[in-house]
């Protein structure tokens, strides 16, 4: 594993970081795998497949992506890398990771964020649901 102090960033974190700096989700069509797994910190099941995981993606871009987010530390491997983000939501400070894997391709196939603490991952259970029922009924 290397850090983002080693130098070369792998593509698939380059169009990611783009998508983030952004705040605009369009390019997630063209990142995720057909058959792409997300891995909440706050739903129970693994959600299987591209629409599902942008529309997860998407609403955490809404949600967590404000002017205060930062990556804080990056590790990679060949084919995944683990990305350490810190915001602040509502007061409450947010640090977690994102553990993303693609495939030779460079699509990403598995998305997990991890967060902590508790009272963060009760705050972002609201949110994200309250996100995505807004997006599901096109508002």
């Amino acid at each position: 594993m290397t850090t983002t102090t080693a130098g070369h960033v792998p593509q698939t974190i380059e169009a990611w970081h783009r998508i983030v700096a952004a705040r605009d989700p369009k390019g997630l069509d063209a990142l995720l795998a057909e058959d792409v797994v997300f891995l909440s910190p706050v739903v129970h099941t693994p959600q299987a497949g591209k629409r599902v995981t942008a529309g997860y993606l998407t609403a955490a871009l809404h949600v967590l992506n404000n002017d205060r987010f930062r990556y804080l530390g990056e590790w990679y491997g060949e084919t995944s890398a683990v990305l350490e983000f810190e915001t602040v939501v509502d007061d409450i400070v947010i640090n977690g990771v994102d553990m993303i894997a693609w495939n030779e391709a460079g699509l990403i196939t598995e998305f997990k964020v991890m967060v902590r603490p508790l009272k963060a991952i009760n705050l972002l259970h609201q949110l994200m649901g309250a996100m995505l029922q807004k997006m599901k009924g096109g508002a």
